[in-house]
Parts: C-alpha cells; structure tokens; sequence
C-alpha cells in the first residue's frame, strides 16, 4: 500500500443537495454503511461461530447496498466526488444515519434487538422501492430485497428465541428493548427531503409501511413470549446530522486509514 496524494480531501467539500433525491439517497448510504461497520464489529468476537458469519455476510451485504447508494448519490450531486469520498471524508455532522444505527453493540441481545428494528423498515421500504418511478432506486432495491427478508428472518428467530429462552436471555433482551426502543421512531418519521419525495411520489408515504411493520412485531413478541412495548418519547436527529457521541467514536476508525493516507491505493 503507498499513499498518494491527490485532491480528494480538497474536493470533500461540505455537500450542496441538487434536489431532494440526493440527501434521500445519501441517507439511505450512510445507514446502511454504519449498521455494516457496527456488525463488522463482532467479526471474531460472536457467541457461536455460525452467528459470526451471519453478522459478518450481512455486514457485508448493507455494505455492498451503501456502494450502489453512494455511487449513485455521487452522480446526482455531479461536483467530481467519489462514493469513497462520500462514505471516509464527510464530519459526523454530514452524516444523515437515523440514530438506531450508530448506538454501540453492547452484548448479543442489543445488537440483536438493534437489527430487528432496522430489518423491519428496511425491509418494507425495499418492497416499497421496487415499483419506484425512479429507476435506479428500483434496480438497487430489487437487488437488495431478498438479502432483507433473510436478514428480517434471522433477527425475527433470535428475538423469538432470546426472549422465549434462558431467564438471563430474556432479561438481556428485555434491558434492550429498554434501552433502544426509542430510537425507532425515526425510521418512519420523514425529513423535509423525504416528505418532499412522498409529494411528488417518488417515495411511500411511511405511514402505509406501519401496519405491516406492526403486523410482523406483534408476531414476533407474541412468539418470544414478550409484551409490546407502550408508548416512548422518540429520540431523533440523526437524519439532519444531530448525532450521539457513538458515531465520532465510529467514524474515527472507519475513516482511519483515508484520513491517514489520502488516496491511499491498494
């Protein structure tokens, strides 16, 4: 690996949206980006080895969804910046991740709960996607809904059997639901790029997801022997670039090594 130098932190400029389709986009990069760096993070440290390689296949599979995101989100914006750009040379501020995403994976039963709450919206805005006006959108959401539906699957089966096993499994995750049930709310709530898009029909209106988002919780807690969580104050920002002190933390390594040697070449 040598290190180059060339204009790419210059052109890491803070990013001017052409129209809303280009924040949307850039939203849904970010996202899927920090969720795979955040289950790349057990690689090696997962309770079973089987479990591992799961975390680790989907991590590599919302990374391989935010590359077409970003790529695609570069061509809108049209100032010259790279996907590589977008994802290691932007501030916590610029990053527009709903805050479910960056919170630390703690033990199983967390990182467990935090992929079931985002699989459920992922999943049923993929669907959603695929009949798009915007074909690009559609293409990457039909080529990214099946790999949902087996992420929903397996995070669907471990809330099941976390919450309908051990005492301590169920406490765990109990503590989890606690802690990141809060932070789920944001998913479905729109920003002004993504209401901008709803009027004009590019996007689902979140609030046609619900029931079917709804419909799939109740199952799963009915299975996992585990109440529905009541009413909470929701916590949000992230998507307008408020975040929690975790994603610094997060961004520090992730962009470590472009940070370190810009234009790095492998």
């Amino acid at each position: 690996m040598l290190p180059q130098n060339d204009s790419r932190v210059a052109a890491a400029t803070p990013a001017t949206a052409p129209g809303p389709l280009f924040p949307f986009v850039l939203q849904l990069a970010d996202t899927s980006l920090i969720l795979a760096h955040r289950l790349s993070e057990w690689c090696g440290h997962g309770p079973v080895l089987e479990q591992d390689l799961a975390m680790a296949n989907i991590a590599l599979d919302l990374l391989g969804e935010a590359r077409s995101y970003y790529q695609y989100a570069a061509e809108l914006e049209g100032q010259g910046r790279t996907e590589d750009d977008l994802a290691y040379l932007r501030s916590a501020v610029e990053y527009r991740n709903p805050l479910l995403v960056e919170q630390p994976n703690n033990d199983f039963a967390h990182t467990i709960l935090r992929q079931f709450l985002f699989d459920n919206f992922h999943y049923h805005l993929l669907k959603a996607l695929l009949t798009c006006p915007d074909t690009q959108l559609a293409a990457i959401a039909e080529k990214s809904v099946k790999e949902a539906s087996y992420h929903l699957k397996w995070s669907s089966e471990w809330v099941i059997r976390l919450g309908d096993g051990t005492p301590e499994s169920r406490q765990r995750l109990e503590k989890s639901i606690a802690t990141l049930w809060r932070f789920g709310e944001e998913l479905t709530t729109p920003t002004a790029a993504e209401k901008e898009l709803q009027e004009v029909g590019v996007l689902p209106d979140y609030g046609a997801l619900r029931p079917a988002m709804q419909a799939h919780t109740e199952y799963v807690f009915a299975e996992a022997t585990l109440p529905l969580p009541g009413p909470v104050f929701g916590q949000q920002g992230g998507k307008t670039g408020r975040h929690t002190e975790h994603l610094g933390y997060l961004l520090s390594e992730l962009q470590y090594m472009q940070r370190t040697y810009p234009g790095l070449k492998w």
